[in-house]
């Protein structure tokens, strides 16, 4: 399927959607604060660049760091707990307490810890414990995933662990822990924006606080053009994961 055989049908959509919202703000003449038309929000667009632009930019950057972070600790405990039955038994719970406790819970001990002097580097620490479970889980599965049969070869041959590690079960892990990089990818950005809201304080001056500041005062036109954006980093991320997990795949086949 060609490419614009794909695009077409969402951005007709989009088009038929925008104009029925376009159409039906004029038609019942709906307060511009309860629910502005997209010819206001893309009005709002242009003019709060200055502000949401640099704000955007701070929370892709610290959802960036969460994910290296989250990747980095959770790929490197898996394949630590992987080497032993009884670490894997005793760190799955731990990992998986952690993923279903809300960050909202976490956030006023992190930041206790940090301090209001650095809200940037509680809330990348908040945002990459979001995105931690996927990879943590997705590679811990994929190294646990390889062929039994080539198990007992290895155990035949006598291979230690450090062989088994890098000759089967990493390459046996590489599907299962791109597809957790790439659910992760996605959470980054939440756990970021989350954070923002939790902490309390503008001082990362996130695209968090954009929104807050503009629901306070009923600017609606421009929260949602700060969701806007906050949709556009999040496409551009999931697209650029969806892209480095496909090359991935195309190499580990290729071989």
């Amino acid at each position: 399927m060609s490419l614009a055989a794909r695009l077409w049908p969402p951005l007709a959509l989009a088009a038929v959607l925008l104009l029925a919202w376009e159409t039906g703000c004029r038609l019942f003449d709906i307060p511009a604060y309860f629910l502005p038309p997209p010819s206001a929000v893309a009005a709002a667009l242009v003019e709060a660049a200055p502000r949401l632009v640099p704000s955007a930019g701070r929370t892709f950057v610290m959802a960036l760091q969460a994910l290296a972070a989250a990747t980095i600790v959770g790929g490197g405990l898996a394949v630590l707990v992987s080497l032993s039955p009884t670490a894997e038994r005793a760190a799955r719970p731990l990992a998986t307490a952690l993923q279903v406790t809300p960050v909202v819970a976490i956030a006023p001990l992190v930041l206790i810890w940090y301090g209001l002097d650095n809200t940037g580097a509680a809330v990348v620490t908040l945002a990459a414990l979001v995105a931690f479970f996927p990879i943590f889980s997705g590679v811990l599965t994929g190294l646990r995933s390889a062929d039994p049969d080539l198990e007992r070869l290895f155990d035949l041959y006598g291979a230690d662990r450090r062989q088994r590690l890098v000759r089967l079960r990493a390459p046996s892990a590489a599907v299962y822990a791109l597809e957790g990089f790439r659910v992760a990818a996605g959470l980054s950005i939440i756990g970021a924006v989350v954070a923002e809201f939790v902490s309390g304080s503008g001082a990362a001056q996130g695209l968090a606080w954009r929104l807050l500041e503009a629901g306070n005062r009923l600017r609606t036109a421009e929260l949602l053009a700060a969701l806007a954006w906050l949709a556009v980093m999040g496409a551009a991320l999931n697209a650029g994961a969806g892209l480095l997990v496909a090359v991935a795949r195309r190499h580990l086949v290729g071989r």
